[in-house]
């Protein structure tokens, strides 16, 4: 069977990680008259449609096995695009081939297609996704990993971030070969990733320790900001339910915390930060300091915290509620003086690590803040 690959699938490198081996040069130059290839409005891939004296750019990939075109299927498939027969014009003569076409009013066509603006712009991070999900074949059908799909760019997102490491001026430099990784197959795979592996590590003595098992969840990075209007010196804490003191017989589950949301695929903490202060808050924030970069709990997660002291007005009147709907949030807003969160935090009922550090942070630069505003 001839396929004919018009979009993200013609980066030789994602095609690989897809159908489980290099194309080699099964995979030749084709057009497809009468057709031209978009970007789906909003989104980071494109679709094909139908246009009078178009001509869609592609490869023609000949020879699939029934193995290879299932990988194929299940990449696509969940993403509203099915196969149809076509003929391409290959460079000896035309070509009876399938496309994958979008559903009917699935996406709606954007800009023109742009292969290399694609692979700039997203196909470091498409890679990361793609292995996910191919890993996920034979456990998740097609449309569950399609509505994980963000999540699971998410995830790639983070470890791209994670590229970007703290000094290590005190702590070890890690070097290649210092530590050893075998995963296993076990595991979850749902909103959350729980990873079984062996691994086995550099000691400090210079010698190598046992093999040993461990688990970890791996997690998303995400965005928190403590909004604080230096002029009143008052600070917006938010309050919502949280499921983690449910689960420790905490009779209080109700948390005093910073606004706080995961970093969308592509997105810039920063731009994470000031998301979800509207979302959370109602509220548009001003300058935004960089307070710390961190892991919240290295020992068994890799999620990792960006935190933002947000520069804001908070003396007018605003809504005591937010939240998303949609996502079941359901967030009360206090604003309150520096010194009562102070106290919160001494008594114990501020009790949400990341907003007690966040704080501390506040108590050694207010003064400065205060007195430049």
């Amino acid at each position: 069977m001839a396929l004919f690959l018009y979009g993200t699938l013609r980066y030789p490198p994602l095609l690989e990680i897809v159908l489980g081996r290099a194309p080699g040069g099964a995979a030749v130059p084709a057009r497809l008259p009468g057709h031209a290839v978009h970007w789906a409005e909003g989104q980071g891939f494109p679709l094909i449609v139908a246009q009078k004296g178009g001509m869609a750019e592609g490869l023609l990939l000949d020879g699939l096995s029934e193995a290879e075109l299932a990988r194929l299927d299940f990449y696509e498939g969940g993403f509203g695009y099915a196969l149809r027969p076509v003929t391409v014009q290959a460079d000896d003569g035309p070509v009876a081939a399938q496309v994958y076409f979008p559903d009917p009013g699935r996406w709606t066509p954007g800009a023109p297609w742009d292969l290399a603006g694609w692979v700039a712009g997203h196909g470091a991070l498409t890679l990361r996704f793609a292995r996910e999900v191919m890993a996920r074949m034979g456990r998740n059908d097609a449309g569950q990993v399609a509505a994980l799909a963000p999540f699971i760019r998410a995830r790639a997102w983070a470890q791209m971030l994670g590229q970007n490491p703290a000094p290590t001026a005190l702590r070890r430099d890690a070097r290649p070969g210092d530590i050893e990784i075998s995963e296993r197959p076990t595991g979850f795979e749902g909103f959350f990733r729980l990873k079984h592996f062996d691994l086995r590590h550099r000691r400090f003595d210079g010698g190598f320790s046992d093999w040993f098992q461990r688990e970890t969840f791996v997690a998303y990075d995400a965005a928190l900001v403590l909004p604080y209007d230096p002029k009143t010196d008052r600070v917006l804490l938010v309050e919502q339910l949280r499921f983690g003191p449910i689960w420790r017989d905490d009779p209080a589950p109700w948390m005093l915390e910073p606004v706080a949301g995961l970093v969308d695929a592509g997105e810039a903490p920063a731009d994470a930060a000031r998301r979800e202060a509207v979302e959370e808050a109602g509220l548009e924030l001003g300058a935004l300091q960089p307070m710390m970069r961190a892991y919240p709990s290295p020992g068994y997660s890799s999620e990792f915290y960006h935190c933002f002291l947000g520069l804001c007005d908070l003396s007018g009147p605003r809504r005591d509620t937010n939240g998303l709907r949609d996502e079941h949030e359901d967030i009360r807003s206090h604003v309150i003086p520096f010194e009562r969160a102070m106290a919160l935090l001494d008594s114990g009922e501020i009790n949400a690590m990341p907003l007690a550090a966040m704080l501390l942070w506040l108590a050694r630069h207010r003064e400065h803040l205060r007195a430049s505003a």
